[in-house]
């Protein structure tokens, strides 16, 4: 049963399809603490569930700014 729903697009997937942001942690760059900080801004906490093509394109967006930042 599809009971899960994708924040950004709010297709309904299943359970065990769910992404969060915390899966960021294990990125090497840009470190978990940014990318908290990053997502706050957006409204989106850790615990907000995501498709997989939902959370694709916020890990592009953050990777995208983080590069931005550090220049």
């Amino acid at each position: 049963m599809k009971n899960a729903q994708c924040k950004k697009c709010l297709n309904k997937f299943y359970e065990k399809n769910i992404y969060t942001i915390q899966q960021f942690q294990y990125r090497k760059e840009p470190t978990y603490k940014w990318s908290l900080e990053f997502f706050k801004k957006l409204d989106i906490s850790e615990w907000d569930s995501f498709c997989e093509q939902c959370i694709t394109y916020y890990s592009k967006k953050s990777k995208d700014a983080w590069e931005k930042f550090k220049i």
